[in-house]
């Protein structure tokens, strides 16, 4: 008996909307990160890209637990010396929401070709329109 894995052309990805309204954002990232990679399907490998698109809309309206609103703080840097970036959360919110819920998620990623690969399956909006209506995705609710 022999193990059957998945090819490019047998892999069907579908479609998911997921409102980030009221939803903590580990709770949303890791759902998300699930349907990425494909670990809800039964074909799934570790090493073939089965997973879903991923829509996440009202990014700008996510819930932070406890104080990470006024502690949590995004880092980058910008290859300079000296040139460590630190912004806290609710400044982040404000001028570009949807960087943590993309951050949240690549995190939760594998960090490798295939990684890269399954982020560019995330459309992440700071709204509630989307431009994706044609390829009919499915709302998703996450308690």
């Amino acid at each position: 008996m022999s193990t059957v894995f998945p090819s490019k052309p047998g892999i069907e990805r579908k479609w998911h909307v997921i409102d980030a309204n009221d939803v903590v954002l580990g709770k949303l990232a890791s759902r998300a990160a699930q349907l990425l990679m494909g670990k809800h399907k039964a074909s799934w490998a570790p090493f073939i890209d089965t997973g879903d698109h991923v829509i996440v809309l009202n990014a700008s309206k996510v819930k932070l637990t406890g104080k990470k609103d006024d502690q949590k703080v995004y880092r980058h840097f910008t290859g300079y010396p000296g040139g460590l970036v630190e912004t806290g959360a609710k400044k982040v919110r404000a001028s570009r929401p949807t960087r943590m819920i993309e951050e949240a998620i690549s995190g939760m990623l594998p960090k490798t070709k295939l990684g890269k690969q399954m982020y560019r399956k995330l459309k992440v909006y700071a709204g509630d329109k989307h431009p994706h209506a044609a390829q009919q995705p499915a709302a998703l609710t996450i308690s």
